[in-house]
């Protein structure tokens, strides 16, 4: 993936960092190898903190989150979750979704412009996180 020059600060707890390795560790297939690329790209940038210092407003793992589309004005509530949890029926996005991992790690206010595919972009702008689970305590999930 190539540098973006507008790239916003993102910040993944070290609980998500290690689990969301093991994630781009077991990609197999030609598809989610990309998307895994992506992440792993998204990652080497992040602050990493522990799960008690991640401020409530930051977008992580089970976390759900309210985004503007900037281009549509539309606003989406999106739960960000592991390959193995998606469901578009159910409003779960995947990390390894070109949405999913965009939104990793931002916090409320920021925007951030993604690729997707066949050149297109996406401009997104994190209006809410209604839940973060370290924000609940719930450091389990």
């Amino acid at each position: 993936m190539t540098e973006r020059s507008s790239e916003p600060r993102i910040v993944v707890t070290s609980q998500d960092l290690e689990r969301l390795r093991n994630v781009i560790d077991s990609t197999g297939d030609s598809r989610s190898l990309a998307a895994s690329e992506s992440l792993d790209a998204e990652l080497a940038r992040a602050i990493v903190v522990e799960p008690v210092q991640v401020s409530p407003d930051v977008v992580t793992m089970n976390s759900r989150v309210v985004y503007l589309d900037e281009q549509s004005q539309q606003t989406r509530e999106v739960t960000l979750c592991y390959p193995k949890d998606a469901s578009v029926a159910e409003g779960r996005v995947s990390v390894l979704a070109p949405i999913g991992a965009a939104l990793l790690g931002l916090s409320v206010g920021q925007v951030i412009e993604w690729p997707l595919p066949r050149g297109q972009h996406k401009r997104l702008r994190i209006m809410s996180v209604p839940y973060q689970p370290e924000a609940a305590g719930h450091f389990h999930l």
